[in-house]
């Protein structure tokens, strides 16, 4: 059983950091119980459950809150329920007889988490977005890309998981341990925004200091350095470079065979071009198989950039059991690690209204109920 044991979550299905930040709790062992819709929302990016992996660890329940007795049936569970987690724009919750107020009073001791890019409140509050959107907001876009190119979108790690998903989950436990201590709920205001503003705090800092500057690829980690980038190797692959530290860099040096050369001082800002125009003549001379016979498990600060498909089997991870496989699907195993409460997968990811007579029993709803609910369109089981 995981460290969050015996916590349950109402989760109303939505998409991205929403879904992350539930899994994250299920995988850490909270009971999480997803409410979708009881139609196809669209929602959904493959046609086999297995494969959505943000739906791990948890049931599904489909539930019509259109329908009256859908609402008071969320209304149960939440009565129920340590945490509440939903992602719609401002408002939505609220015209669904749902909000923080009605739960609240059903539960004071709830911890009602909220999802958004921009906020509860604001200008922007109701507008639409993406991740994208966000950490352009956020000033973060503006500092990831390479000399005289745009802003390179960093995926949607930034926005949607790491300032949004892993925020609310952050929210949501530490509004769960004071609920513990006070005995009263409370609602976390998660913007995708300002968390992906809250991950450069030390970015800031150094900007603020005077040892940052505000154009792309001209600082030690945005890939204005040669001694932290990324180089081509010989057979078309690339490997990580990232000697920040002195002794490092003198590594870096030595096993490049490059020690012996009269080199500019890696603190010369005005050499960083023509050193990365030499270090990448030098990478291209091996293939990536032999820079790791070099310089992997060193104190370089080295490691090759595996694609997707080759991060299962490489030797550290196969090790460190970093990747699982479930219903054929590799994917990454729950993280991190704990000494006596092992976090795992509970179960593979859910269809839509998989559970819903199940988790509905479970949660106490009786048979006669459930029965009443599904001949009135309120719940659906699939």
């Amino acid at each position: 059983m995981g460290p969050l044991a015996g916590i349950k979550v109402v989760e109303l299905a939505g998409i991205g950091p929403g879904p992350f930040c539930a899994t994250l709790l299920a995988d850490m062992g909270a009971e999480v119980l997803r409410i979708d819709r009881t139609e196809e929302s669209g929602l959904g990016i493959a046609s086999d459950p297995k494969f959505m992996l943000l739906n791990r660890s948890r049931r599904s329940a489909a539930v019509d809150l259109k329908k009256p007795e859908g609402v008071e049936a969320v209304l149960r569970l939440v009565e129920q329920a340590d945490a509440l987690i939903e992602g719609f724009r401002p408002g939505v919750m609220e015209r669904l007889g749902l909000g923080p107020e009605v739960c609240l009073a059903r539960n004071p001791k709830l911890v009602y988490g909220r999802m958004t890019g921009f906020g509860q409140d604001g200008p922007l509050a109701h507008a639409a977005g993406h991740d994208l959107n966000y950490i352009a907001l956020a000033g973060v876009l503006h500092a990831i890309g390479r000399e005289g190119a745009p802003p390179t979108p960093p995926l949607n790690l930034v926005g949607d998981f790491g300032g949004g998903g892993m925020f609310l989950a952050f929210g949501v436990l530490a509004g769960l341990l004071e609920a513990d201590r006070s005995g009263r709920g409370q609602v976390i205001d998660a913007a995708m925004s300002e968390g992906s503003a809250y991950l450069a705090t030390s970015i800031y800092g150094l900007f603020a200091a005077g040892l940052w500057k505000d154009e792309r690829a001209s600082n030690f980690i945005d890939s204005g350095a040669h001694f932290y980038d990324v180089y081509e190797t010989k057979d078309g692959k690339y490997v990580s470079i990232a000697s920040i530290e002195p002794k490092f860099y003198a590594e870096l040096l030595q096993r490049a065979g490059l020690d012996n050369e009269d080199l500019p001082k890696q603190s010369e800002r005005d050499k960083w071009p023509e050193m990365k125009e030499r270090l990448a003549e030098v990478f291209k001379r091996k293939t990536r198989e032999e820079w790791c016979a070099i310089m992997e498990g060193t104190d370089v600060c080295f490691a090759p950039v595996l694609s997707l498909g080759e991060v299962v089997d490489y030797p550290h991870n196969k090790a460190r059991a970093s990747f699982i496989e479930i219903d054929g699907v590799a994917q990454p195993a729950p993280a991190p690690r704990f000494s006596r409460t092992k976090p795992e997968v509970q179960r593979p990811p859910a269809g839509r209204g998989q559970h819903t007579r199940e988790a509905l029993g479970d949660w106490g709803f009786s048979t006669d109920e459930i029965a009443a609910l599904e001949g009135a369109g309120a719940v659906q089981q699939n």
